[in-house]
């Protein structure tokens, strides 16, 4: 069979079982189970097929996933992450906006403990924005910073979209990790300015709140001291020991997870109800992720089997396209499929094609892992599937509707799309911190 043949049986086969509405996972592996049988001999296609899935998911490098997962989940279901927000809100006086502000530094103390960028809108987007919206605040300037900020999770560690990604993709997880912290940054930077500048220019979107004057210094800064910095010295410690070379990420992610449930524990805040939830929570998400490993492994060999691979990489290459066109080529096919898919599935389609033209064209493959990462944060809040869009919709009150949802996350599109930019054409924003590991 040609490779054009084989590409087309197996990417249109999988296009057509997901356009069915058969589970991404699902059909990755009823395609691998026809490829396989077709292209690796057989019944003894089916047979390494079957091995070379239990070599997938016995990786040492898989570790930090669900360690990571779980010191989001402690957090979340123990309340500690809650009360760390709240002391926030206390602290933040006399600015415009002050409850979006709070929204957007919250979020973002909230993704450097998380790694859970779902789970950082919900939460933020049930607490915060009820209150918000009953004080007077426009549904864009309450809704907007919330969705916004809640992608930033996907880049600072922990992130278990990072590992998974560095897995699949063969490049160092750990760069990858400390890689995503200055795109990161950015891009809380950019949205805390936004608000400040756009509820200064019109305060009618965000009436006057200065919170609760009869507080006194100390009760201010209190909750601060008690929750806050605590839990901040868990990131610290975390990328700390990963930029200072001391710990490989199994390792940072192990002192992770039991840095947050001890904290949990001396907090009096950790119960046999909210463990056991933390745990539930981590294993359902570890073995959807392991379910993707599985699939996308061997994916990626039946296209190098068939020919597929090779083939369209002789097709690209001898169009003689520079590495930034083809770096442009690579974001924009991202982009476009974020409209339509969710980040598995954007992982698992296009890492195969992806990552042997990276390595044939000499790109930096943390420059490569740290743009898909912020690709995949924007196709967040891209209708008309963006899964944080839909996440603030089921949040918000009933009145809130879901036109309201995308006209509140365009402006910080635009911001992210910016901060795109400014990674390509900066690449040392990706890769300085990386290279001063090495």
């Amino acid at each position: 069979m040609e490779w054009h043949s084989a590409l087309l049986l197996l990417v249109g086969g999988l296009v057509c079982l997901m356009a069915l509405g058969l589970p991404v996972v699902f059909a990755f592996i009823a395609i691998n189970l026809v490829g396989a049988f077709i292209f690796m001999g057989g019944e003894m296609g089916i047979m390494q097929m079957a091995r070379n899935s239990a070599e997938a998911i016995t990786s040492f490098s898989l570790i930090p996933i669900p360690l990571f997962v779980l010191m989001g989940e402690v957090l979340f279901h123990t309340g500690l992450a809650y009360k760390a927000i709240t002391a926030i809100e206390r602290l933040i006086k006399r600015v415009p906006g002050r409850l979006s502000i709070v929204s957007v530094l919250g979020g973002t103390a909230f993704a450097t403990l998380s790694g859970s960028s779902i789970a950082n809108t919900a939460m933020m987007g049930s607490s915060l924005l009820p209150d918000m919206l009953k004080r007077g605040y426009h549904p864009s300037i309450a809704m907007g910073p919330i969705m916004a900020v809640g992608g930033i999770a996907m880049l600072i560690p922990p992130s278990a979209l990072a590992v998974t990604l560095g897995s699949l993709a063969g490049i160092s997880i750990g760069e990858l990790l400390i890689g995503g912290i200055i795109p990161g940054i950015l891009m809380g930077v950019a949205v805390l300015m936004y608000v400040m500048i756009r509820c200064s220019w019109n305060p009618e979107l965000a009436p006057a709140d200065d919170g609760d004057e009869s507080l006194t210094a100390w009760q201010r800064w209190q909750p601060f001291c008690v929750y806050v910095l605590p839990l901040s010295g868990i990131f610290v410690a975390v990328v700390g020991s990963l930029l200072a070379g001391w710990a490989e990420p199994t390792e940072s992610a192990a002192f992770g997870a039991v840095a947050a449930t001890l904290a949990a524990l001396c907090y009096r805040c950790l119960t046999l109800e909210s463990l056991s939830k933390s745990l539930m929570e981590t294993a359902k998400v570890s073995v959807m992720i392991l379910f993707v490993l599985v699939a996308s492994t061997t994916f990626s060999q039946l296209l190098s089997f068939s020919g597929a691979t090779n083939g369209l990489l002789k097709v690209v290459t001898g169009w003689e396209l520079t590495p930034l066109m083809v770096v442009l080529g690579m974001l924009l096919v991202l982009l476009v499929l974020g409209c339509f898919a969710d980040q598995i599935s954007m992982i698992m389609i296009t890492l195969p094609f992806f990552m042997p033209l990276v390595a044939s064209l000499g790109i930096d493959p943390i420059w490569i892992g740290v743009l898909f990462l912020v690709a995949m944060e924007i196709s967040f809040l891209t209708p008309p599937f963006g899964l944080l869009l839909i996440v603030m919709q089921g949040v918000a009150p009933p009145g809130i509707r879901l036109t309201q949802v995308y006209q509140a996350a365009f402006p910080f599109l635009l911001l992210q799309m910016l901060v795109l930019a400014l990674v390509v054409a900066l690449p040392w924003l990706a890769t300085g911190l990386p290279n001063l590991m090495r």
